[in-house]
């Protein structure tokens, strides 16, 4: 039963016409698991990032309310709520490589385990207009790997602090280190608008006539499944 809810959910998600760096959005922005890649006995933790429409509901971090492995099958048990985090906990040898078989997987191949979430808050987990949050994200069992980290930022030409403060009616540029061969980046931000929002240089601007205060946030991922984020606090002045 939980299982069919889940797809529900995943095939019943929002679609809108909100420019896809507009962050007052009702969306996961991201799935992160940390980390992405992991040996047998380890573990790795799920967690998102949501973005809301409500200018008052500033974007969070946070676990999903329900998960679940949709495949392979034979490794649904590796996935256990623990105190309210969603935990990957990767299994021996011996059932990576019966998994291998199951998905003809070459031997020794990392094996994709693919999670099914959905989040339930602020809107019940099924509602009639079909709004409930959900996605899934692909874990790999067998082999290492970390999240990729967000170097060289700069805001503006400086490297940013807690809270920004950026001019207004001029090109902001926005930085952070990436190929963007093999790294997807993204911008966004809930004051002013984003231009290049799909590349690792983008930059904000802000209008008399846009929101002068928000959030802004970036997400990178890498071509080994890893996710990082960070938000901000921003305004012009």
């Amino acid at each position: 039963m939980r299982w069919l809810l889940l797809v529900a959910l995943l095939v019943g998600c929002n679609s809108d016409l909100d420019e896809p760096w507009q962050l007052e959005h009702d969306r996961i922005i991201a799935i992160r698991a940390t980390p992405p890649r992991i040996l047998s006995g380890e573990t790795s933790t799920i967690d998102v990032l949501l973005g809301f429409s409500a200018a008052e509901m500033p974007v969070v971090e946070r676990g999903p309310d329900v998960a679940t492995v949709v495949s392979p099958m034979s490794l649904m048990d590796t996935l256990a709520n623990d105190n309210g985090n969603w935990v990957v906990t990767a299994p021996s040898e011996e059932r990576l490589a019966a998994a291998r078989e199951e998905l003809e997987l070459e031997p020794g191949a990392p094996v994709p385990l693919v999670v099914g979430i959905a989040v339930a808050w602020p809107y019940e987990i099924v509602t009639p207009q079909g709004n409930a949050f959900g996605g899934a994200k692909t874990l790999w069992l067998g082999e290492s790997a970390t999240n990729p980290e967000l170097t060289g930022m700069l805001i503006n030409g400086i490297e940013p602090g807690a809270e920004l403060v950026v001019p207004k009616e001029v090109k902001v540029p926005l930085f952070v280190e990436a190929d963007d061969k093999i790294d997807i980046v993204n911008w966004l931000t809930s004051c002013g608008e984003m231009h290049d929002f799909d590349l690792h240089k983008a930059y904000l601007k802000v209008l008399p006539d846009q929101p002068q205060d928000g959030q802004l946030a970036v997400v990178k991922r890498d071509d080994r499944g890893g996710v990082s984020w960070r938000v901000w606090p921003i305004r012009a002045e």
